[in-house]
């Protein structure tokens, strides 16, 4: 498995449905994947999470991969208490 570039841009797509339609984010671009994969797991409520993707050089991560990289031991950017969702 190849390393994983926390510093590359990145997209955060959120499902689209009926579940979700009220709080849904639709696409958000971030400068940094680290960004994008810290504003993931620390502002989106974690039901919206599950249906979230990241798109990053091309590969897809969803729900649940999202949240193990953030909780890898490479991720660069400091974690809030609060992220325990």
């Amino acid at each position: 498995m190849r390393a994983f570039d926390y510093g590359v841009e990145a997209g955060l797509f959120s499902a689209k449905g009926l579940k979700f339609r009220q709080k849904a984010l639709g696409y958000r671009r971030f400068a940094r994947a680290a960004d994008a994969i810290r504003f993931a797991i620390e502002e989106l409520p974690p039901d919206l999470l599950r249906g979230c993707s990241l798109e990053v050089n091309e590969e897809t991560y969803a729900g649940q991969a999202i949240r193990q990289l953030y909780e890898s031991v490479d991720f660069p950017l400091p974690r809030h208490a609060a992220s325990s969702k």
